[in-house]
């Protein structure tokens, strides 16, 4: 699989509380997105997110099950998946049936998560969950790709398991690590197929990206088969100075950025379509293969001017 020049665009599954996000409208929106070409979608995941304010959230996975049954060609991504905290044979199960449903079209971001407090209440250890993801991405894999898994992995005891059907996909479908310190970079590298980074400047992600394809090296690997996808929020209106403030106010309000990342409000992309366009090949020119669209409240207008004006002119 190549992403190179590709353009997918997120989902609004989770919303600030009093407002809940309305699970047959976003399916309807995957469809809609599909009809706009945008090459793939992407939903957010958590199961418990938030206190005060909470973020009513729907589950990634049903939904990406309930659009892949109402689309045929959109690409359907996880950024990200929370895998510590599945359970990860039955989530071989879950995602092989769901890229046999869809023919072949998952594109799952995965990572070892951040909230403490979702752990906790889930029943797992948070302090663990490095190994623990690292001992799932095995498991997945292994389920996928063999015949017959044998072993001990944590609590996992398999003294012989047998999962058919495979994915659609071989060896599997590829799996895009998202995280920022090196320990999650060398994953990326070795373990998974790539990278998924969100909110990352030009600079940034070319720091990581140099990092990444070294540990592939290092591990044997050929980095030039490596997989990558950079999360971009983006306003478009009639200069920057017109979106700037409206936009900062929403990315400081909705989203979270790890302290320990270089993830950033300053990597919004902001302006006139040309000036849009300029900064979007900032990040192309660095070696961005993917690039998704959170666009600003999710409004209509924008995904439109995106898949209209934006990408036909990245594309050329």
């Amino acid at each position: 699989m190549s992403l190179s020049g590709t353009f997918g665009i997120a989902a609004r599954n989770f919303t600030t509380y009093p407002t809940l996000p309305d699970a047959k409208a976003l399916v309807d929106y995957g469809v809609r997105m599909e009809e706009l070409g945008f090459d793939s979608l992407w939903v957010w995941d958590h199961i418990l997110l938030g206190v005060d304010p909470n973020f009513p959230i729907i589950d990634s996975l049903t939904l990406l099950t309930a659009i892949a049954a109402r689309t045929t060609k959109i690409k359907l991504g996880t950024g990200i998946l929370v895998l510590p905290l599945r359970n990860p044979v039955v989530l071989a199960k879950q995602l092989s049936s769901m890229d046999l449903l869809s023919d072949g079209r998952l594109l799952m971001g995965m990572a070892s998560g951040w909230y403490k407090r979702e752990f906790d209440a889930v029943g797992v250890p948070f302090d663990q969950r490095g190994r623990i993801m690292d001992q799932n991405l095995e498991i997945l894999t292994r389920f996928w790709t063999e015949d017959m898994v044998k072993g001990e992995f944590g609590c996992h005891k398999i003294p012989a398991g047998v999962m058919f059907p495979k994915p659609v996909q071989k060896p599997r479908p590829p799996i895009l690590i998202g995280g920022y310190v090196d320990k999650v970079l060398q994953r990326a590298a070795v373990t998974g197929d790539g990278w998924l980074t969100y909110f990352y400047r030009p600079e940034s992600f070319a720091k990581s990206w140099k990092k990444i394809r070294d540990f592939a090296i290092e591990g044997g690997k050929d980095p030039d088969t490596l997989l990558n996808a950079a999360q971009l929020p983006i306003r478009i209106g009639p200069s920057r100075a017109a979106v700037e403030a409206g936009m900062m106010e929403w990315l400081g309000k909705e989203w979270d950025y790890a302290s320990w990342s270089e993830s950033t409000k300053d990597s919004a992309i902001l302006g006139s379509v040309d000036e849009c366009v300029a900064q979007l090949k900032e990040h192309l020119a660095v070696g961005v293969q993917k690039i998704i669209f959170v666009p600003y409240k999710y409004e209509t207008e924008q995904i439109e001017i995106i898949a209209k004006e934006i990408i036909p002119r990245l594309k050329a």
